[in-house]
C-alpha cells in the first residue's frame, strides 16, 4: 500500500560551483534569512540553509561525482524555483539590484497569476509569482 502524504514541505537544494565564498544575493536579493552555514576548510561554502517566507532551501556546492552540477557548468537548468510573494514586481526589482538577471518581465496571465522570472548570480531561475484571481 502506498504511503499517504497529507502535507509536504519542499526544501530545494540548489547547486553552486565549488570555491564560492559570497552568497549574499539570497539575503540581499530575495530577502532570505540565513539559518546556518557549513564551510570548507578554505572558507568556501559547503552548505547554506535559508528560510524564505517560512520555507527552507539549501545551497550546496556541486558534487560532480554524484551528478550534482551547478547550472552554469551545464549551461542550463533542471528545475525552476517558484516563490509566491505579495509584491512580485518589488521582489524582482530588489533581486535585480542585488545581481539577478531579468529572464521574463512580470505580467498577469489569464490563469490567474502574476509571474516573472529572474536568474540568480549562480544560474538558478526563480519564478516570482502571486495568485491574482
Amino acid at each position: 500500500m502506498p504511503i499517504s502524504i497529507t502535507k509536504a514541505d519542499f526544501a530545494p537544494q540548489l547547486f553552486i560551483p565549488s570555491g564560492v565564498r559570497n552568497v549574499d544575493f539570497y539575503v540581499d536579493g530575495l530577502g532570505a534569512t540565513e539559518l546556518r552555514r557549513f564551510s570548507n576548510d578554505d572558507g568556501s561554502v559547503h552548505v547554506v540553509e535559508y528560510a524564505l517566507g517560512g520555507s527552507l532551501f539549501h545551497l550546496h556546492e556541486e558534487k560532480p561525482s554524484d551528478g550534482h552540477y551547478d547550472p552554469v557548468a551545464t549551461n542550463g537548468v533542471t528545475a525552476l524555483v517558484g516563490v509566491f510573494v505579495d509584491d512580485v514586481d518589488g521582489l524582482m526589482n530588489q533581486a535585480i539590484k542585488a545581481g539577478a538577471t531579468l529572464v521574463k518581465e512580470a505580467q498577469d496571465y489569464e490563469y490567474g497569476y502574476r509571474q516573472g522570472e529572474i536568474k540568480d548570480p549562480f544560474g538558478h531561475i526563480w519564478l516570482i509569482e502571486k495568485k491574482i484571481d
